[in-house]
């Protein structure tokens, strides 16, 4: 066993939060730097023609990324990561290891990122989907077609926060031979291992939970198998959608605070989410910590924790604009998973692009909100909600 494999089995040993700080890049070899080196370089000298290095060319492969992708293969428990531009390119670097011609079966109320590229982009390619309530395994099951190659979930799903059952649906997928995909960017490594489950490729929008700064763009994947990984590495050297240094080093700083912020704003978000479901004026409430949230027993069984996304219903789409406009402390933009609380409104922001009818079908209506809690004392954020809840 060589030094490097020596010191990835140990750190597989270590608890969560031990290995968020010793994930084998957290000093350099070469000088003892106790932060990762940012290799700013496009191009690497072969000072033997017959013996290339390990890095030659920045898109095919570069240190400082290196590192960032051993850190979430290490987190995740998979084989091998894979560091992108953004999320979607993530998402859609692994949906192009489907051919012309083949089926997927797919999360129904998924990020609106995911439903464009399905709908607008890789259906003009011939691969198309069947979207289903990912709760039922009955309708998983019913999707099945001969030329269905692979199943892509979401849990909990954005926004409603529906919750599958990994394992169920993940053993299914393997009686037929199908690939199993899974979107762990609420959730996280901390919350949440699918690859110990069974599920072949975890993907993640680093821009959110994993970066926690909003100040970097960036996608992850991580594979199950040595031969997923080596299908992944080709898709991502031919479509050149890496993840450049500046913001691979960034988003390894951000990812060393994980258990700490998430632990914080799941704390926050639990008291927030049982406030909100307390009051009258609030029609539904989605989260998992909730004790008549649907989905709660199996979320227990598959994950540590709940998360810091609460999303709840004011009633209308008038209610909902009115209280975005009057809140003080939460920033009203899209995304999530940063220090600041971020409130956002799926109907014209991340699910913009799914037309209302079918918003509509999936829960997703006018009145719906999603709160990402942030590090804010959680008392202030309730009396910011609670004064702009008073507007009529």
């Amino acid at each position: 066993m060589s030094g490097d494999e020596q010191h990835k089995k140990e750190a597989q040993e270590l608890k969560f939060g031990t290995r968020l700080l010793h994930f084998g890049a957290e000093i350099d070899s070469h000088t003892g730097a106790s932060s990762v080196p940012i290799y700013q370089a496009s191009t690497f000298h072969h000072h033997d023609i017959f013996n290339p290095p390990q890095f030659d060319y920045s898109r095919s492969g570069n240190p400082t990324r290196q590192a960032l992708e051993d850190y979430i293969a290490l987190l995740e428990g998979g084989v091998r990561g894979f560091a992108y531009s953004s999320g979607m390119a993530a998402i859609s670097s692994a949906f192009l290891m489907l051919s012309a011609g083949d089926h997927m079966i797919v999360t129904e109320d998924v990020y609106g990122g995911t439903y464009r590229l399905l709908t607008q982009i890789l259906n003009r390619m011939n691969i198309e989907s069947t979207f289903v309530d990912m709760t039922n395994l009955d309708e998983v099951r019913q999707a099945l077609k001969p030329n269905t190659k692979a199943v892509y979930m979401e849990t909990p799903s954005n926004p409603t926060l529906k919750i599958t059952d990994i394992e169920a649906v993940t053993s299914w997928a393997h009686e037929h031979d199908l690939i199993t995909m899974l979107d762990n960017t609420f959730m996280t490594p901390y919350y949440q291992r699918p690859i110990e489950m069974g599920v072949d490729i975890v993907l993640h929008s680093a821009t959110k939970f994993l970066g926690g700064h909003s100040d970097v763009l960036a996608g992850l994947a991580v594979a199950r198998t040595e031969a997923l990984a080596a299908q992944l590495k080709q898709l991502q050297n031919g479509l050149g959608t890496v993840l450049g240094v500046q913001e691979s080093w960034l988003l390894m700083r951000g990812m060393k605070t994980l258990q700490a912020r998430m632990a914080h704003s799941e704390q926050s978000a639990r008291r927030l989410a049982e406030w909100l479901h307390a009051r009258e004026d609030i029609k539904a409430v989605y989260y998992p910590g909730l004790a008549d949230h649907p989905g709660r027993e199996i979320h227990e069984k598959q994950s540590s924790g709940y998360g810091a996304v609460v999303s709840f219903d004011v009633g209308s789409g008038e209610r909902a604009k009115a209280l975005l406009n009057r809140v003080r402390l939460p920033i009203v933009a899209v995304s999530l998973g940063a220090v600041e609380s971020i409130l956002s409104y799926p109907a014209m922001m991340s699910h913009a692009a799914m037309p209302g009818s079918v918003r509509l079908e999936r829960g997703i209506t006018d009145g719906l909100l999603r709160f990402s809690v942030g590090l804010e004392d959680i008392g202030d954020l309730i009396s910011d909600l609670e004064q702009a809840l008073q507007f009529e």
